[in-house]
């Protein structure tokens, strides 16, 4: 799995090769999570920090753009049709 990654990994840090594998499965799990699951996780972080629900879409919104494998642009509205349904 990334053999390629990983080799570069141990080449140019000093992570041994369990360490680059388990730092390379790190990160493809966490970009490996759907959109939904994206926007719920990070509303209930940004909720738990006290910001309320408008400025928590707003950030959401923009954060989306930013993500590994944009997913399609969403809105306001469809943002908050994921977390409550």
């Amino acid at each position: 799995m990334h053999e390629e990654l990983v080799d570069h990994l141990t080449r140019s840090t000093p992570l041994n090769r369990g360490e680059a594998l388990r730092v390379v499965q790190d990160v493809l799990a966490y970009f490996d999570e759907t959109a939904q699951d994206y926007v719920r996780r990070r509303h209930r972080e940004l909720q738990a920090q006290g910001l309320a629900n408008a400025e928590i879409f707003e950030r959401i919104e923009a954060d989306l753009k930013y993500r590994a494998v944009a997913p399609p642009e969403l809105t306001l509205r469809q943002l908050r049709r994921i977390v409550y349904g």
